[in-house]
């Protein structure tokens, strides 16, 4: 391992990592890659949405199974910033979960059975949360068929919420899932928890670069550039539409999802292997 790492990596996994449609990862290239990244001396946190238990299983297992080092500098940061830990031998302290951004329990009946009475045929509710919840499509329902079921649930969700009175949560519908969440948390968050478990193991890099598939995954190197980073970040799902940032915004030509996260790990790990910098 390097004592003095070149780069920082933090990673969305829905679409740059683990493909939307099977929810799991499906290059090897890219376990690969992570692994003899994480052997290189890089930090690298998985800045996402999913639960503690979605990135054991579908990330980290396959990714120890490859021979990830157990001190290698691998961190989970997962519900957007509401739970963390180190994901390592070395580096794990256990599953820390912030309980000030816990949707109330109630709350959370409710929308259980929401989904159980009237959206069990297009959707299901994602037991492994432990601050936020989320409600994803069922991978044999059409991407179509989902969202205008999606738009029903997010209407009586919201519902919900105003007729306990409660405020202070949103929601947040993506391509394959609504994630209802306390407005603390976000992929800044997300970020800073990621330095701050950095911090305890080693150096923190200067340069970094951030990967996601939605506009709100630019607020990780949102935040890494207003504390002083060198940052680009790369969007692997520009269709969507580029915004103008005061960093280079990077993609992969035709590439998107899963496939242009391949790229851009194994061109990182040709270039770090070289002593190189690429963009």
């Amino acid at each position: 391992m390097t004592s003095s790492p070149q780069l920082g990596l933090l990673l969305d996994v829905d679409g740059p990592i683990a493909s939307p449609v099977t929810r799991t990862i499906n290059l090897q290239s890219i376990v690969d890659d992570l692994v003899a990244l994480a052997g290189l001396g890089v930090p690298i946190a998985f800045n996402t949405g999913r639960s503690d238990v979605f990135i054991r299983d579908r990330v980290l297992k396959p990714m120890l199974a490859a021979g990830l080092s157990p001190d290698a500098r691998v961190y989970g940061i997962c519900e957007k910033g509401a739970v963390w830990f180190g994901a390592t031998f070395a580096s794990f302290s256990g599953v820390h979960v912030d309980e000030s951004v816990k949707v109330p329990a109630a709350i959370v009946a409710e929308l259980r059975a929401l989904v159980a009475d009237r959206f069990a045929d297009t959707m299901f509710f994602d037991e492994t949360k432990l601050a936020m919840v989320s409600v994803e499509q069922r991978t044999d329902v059409s991407s179509e068929r989902y969202h205008e079921a999606q738009l029903d649930f997010d209407a009586r969700a919201a519902e919900i919420f105003e007729r306990h009175g409660v405020t202070g949560y949103r929601i947040d519908p993506t391509i394959i899932s609504t994630d209802i969440e306390a407005l603390a948390l976000g992929k800044a968050l997300g970020a800073r928890r990621a330095l701050e478990l950095m911090a305890d193991s080693g150096e923190i890099p200067r340069t970094w670069r951030t990967v996601g598939d939605s506009r709100s995954d630019y607020a990780m190197a949102d935040y890494l550039h207003e504390n002083g980073f060198e940052v680009a970040h790369l969007d692997v799902r520009p269709a969507d539409g580029i915004p103008d940032k005061p960093y280079p915004v990077l993609t992969e030509g035709e590439a998107i999802h899963d496939e242009a996260g391949a790229l851009f790990l194994s061109r990182w790990v040709r270039e770090l292997s070289s002593v190189g910098s690429p963009g």
